[in-house]
């Protein structure tokens, strides 16, 4: 195979390593466009020892180009590990050179801070340039061509691509896009709940200062503070679960109609991590251990995600005592890709719990590069680099 020459990937087949994970043979190259920001930094913890992907790429701005990444990162590093010897060797490229960008490699990260026209312009040209586009920017997520991806939610929703592919002369390129952070904790504990029927949602989300970018050390503001608001989150809040959740058409994913969602969204002088209040009205009464089950038994609404490489064993882990969860104690459960719950209370039809997430891993990164890993087990993804010997074929 040729860089001329792409191919569908294929995972071996019927082939899983140690911990019950599906292998890739041979590891895909990929790139990070907005390599040095927050996000980007994120994304090269969550593919540094990724066993299907590999980091040959990394772009950012003019200033950063033509510096080893090492050095670009000097000062604002913000991760709680090292830079990886390989990573911190590559030479940044400038984000601009969009040929550049996508020599050598089979699929784009998108992390970049530009406004909404220029993230679409950018993200098309590199999907018309053959790479397969996970972004992690908001630009693209209301286009009804672009699944807007939360795995555990609507693993389905990557069917839109071949839509997408024919409406926009694409070739081997697409893109998919991660939805708000915001959103992760509570669509994923009410998404198992949506077979009982929910006909309305208030939530109440405090969201991290990573959430913005910041640390405390570049934001000291925060510190024992509230912010009341956050321009556009509680719009996001309200209108991108009933995307998730809503049905593939003619035209593309439509908005599922219900539920109704009410949000406020504040932000906390918490270093990582969203916590949602929830209360939800069902179409019947229920009670609390079917709930539980619920959430116990949830491994994904199209089929097991605990296969894939980034996935966790269990989605959704439920908290006993009665002051969990905490950001402090629980977002890094399962490296940071679980949601946890917890205060569950219910009244005949209504059902209260808190719900947290960590909203740079699964909320960003984390939830990007599974997305990336459904796309190519759903074989969505295109190999246009060599690979040192043929992928074999699904059984």
């Amino acid at each position: 195979m040729s860089q001329s020459e792409p191919q569908i990937v294929q995972l071996q087949a019927d082939s899983k390593d140690a911990q019950g994970k599906k292998v890739l043979k041979d590891k895909l190259k990929v790139g990070i466009v907005g390599a040095t920001g927050m996000v980007g930094q994120q994304l090269i913890r969550m593919l540094k020892d990724n066993p299907w992907f590999e980091i040959t790429k990394l772009a950012a701005s003019a200033g950063s180009a033509g510096k080893t990444y090492l050095d670009s990162v000097a000062g604002r590093w913000f991760m709680d590990f090292a830079v990886p010897p390989a990573v911190g060797a590559l030479t940044v490229v400038d984000a601009d050179n969009l040929d550049l960008v996508v020599e050598g490699v089979d699929i784009v990260f998108c992390a970049v801070s530009l406004d909404k026209a220029s993230v679409l312009k950018l993200e098309d040209e590199l999907a018309k340039r053959g790479v397969f586009v996970t972004s992690c920017n908001s630009a693209n997520r209301m286009d009804p061509l672009v699944p807007m991806m939360i795995p555990a939610a609507n693993a389905n929703h990557l069917k839109v691509m071949e839509q997408q592919r024919r409406a926009r002369g694409y070739t081997t390129g697409a893109i998919i896009v991660k939805s708000n952070c915001s959103i992760q904790s509570y669509v994923i504990a009410l998404t198992p709940l949506k077979e009982f029927g929910i006909k309305q949602i208030f939530v109440h989300s405090e969201q991290a200062l990573s959430g913005a970018g910041k640390t405390f050390t570049t934001w000291p503001e925060m510190v024992e503070n509230v912010i009341p608001y956050i321009g556009g989150e509680e719009q996001k809040s309200e209108q991108e679960p009933l995307k998730v959740w809503g049905d593939i058409g003619a035209s593309g994913i439509s908005h599922a109609s219900l539920p109704k969602i009410h949000a406020k969204c504040v932000r906390v002088a918490v270093a990582d991590g969203h916590t949602a209040y929830v209360s939800a009205q069902l179409e019947n009464a229920i009670d609390s251990a079917t709930i539980l089950k619920a959430w116990q038994e949830f491994k994904g609404v199209s089929g097991d995600l605990s296969t894939l490489p980034s996935a966790p064993e269990q989605i959704i882990h439920f908290q006993q005592a009665a002051d969990r969860p905490q950001p402090k104690l629980d977002v890094m459960t399962e490296n940071g890709m679980a949601v946890t719950t917890g205060q569950l209370s219910v009244n005949e039809d209504w059902v209260r719990f808190t719900a947290l997430a960590h909203n740079a891993i699964l909320g960003a990164a984390g939830g990007a590069v599974l997305a990336t890993e459904l796309a190519v087990a759903q074989g969505c993804v295109y190999r246009r680099v060599a690979a040192k010997t043929p992928a074999v074929s699904v059984g």
